[in-house]
């Protein structure tokens, strides 16, 4: 197995002064790296499996639909706003350097369907808090999530209520 962090480049001070951006640019250049990070992601399966794959705009797309391919289960997109068309569900959160949204068409998830959570960087915790509660308004139950990398130090874990996050990478 090849080690994935040698695919993860740091920029210092982006996307402001004092954030260290984690690049996957590299690891998307690779199709090697690629497919075995989506194999690690998808290990973050719960006993009991889910029905649907949801992913986070944008980065968390990329692995989200090899995931579900993988795991034979559909995928539903969480978008940043106005992307949509429909009957809209949103939910607005804090970042770590600003606030954001996410929205989802109101009947892209099944009430009661089990879901897991896909993006690329858990940092702290907000994002994947936020699509928590979206696919909770919708009435399906967020059981789990995957992250390529978890940057431990911001400790967004402990935004995330108790449910299961599988971390590829932790730095």
């Amino acid at each position: 197995m090849t080690d994935l962090r040698q695919y993860i480049r740091d920029v210092p001070d982006f996307p402001k002064p004092g954030i260290l951006f984690r690049d996957i640019m590299p690891l998307l250049a690779s199709p090697q790296a690629m497919a075995q990070a989506i194999y690690a992601m998808a290990q973050g399966v719960p006993p009991g499996g889910i029905d649907q794959v949801v992913a986070i705009e944008s980065r968390g797309f990329l692995f989200g639909v090899g995931i579900a391919q993988q795991l034979e289960r559909g995928l539903v997109l969480l978008r940043k706003p106005g992307k949509l068309p429909g009957d809209i569900r949103r939910h607005q959160y804090a970042l770590e350097y600003g606030n954001d949204s996410l929205e989802v068409q109101a009947d892209a998830m099944r009430p009661g369907s089990r879901v897991l959570l896909v993006d690329d960087v858990l940092a702290t915790g907000g994002t994947l808090a936020a699509a928590a509660q979206l696919v909770q308004d919708c009435g399906a139950e967020p059981v789990a999530s995957t992250v390529l990398i978890e940057l431990e130090a911001l400790r967004g874990r402990e935004r995330l209520d108790g449910m299961a996050l599988h971390s590829v990478l932790r730095y």
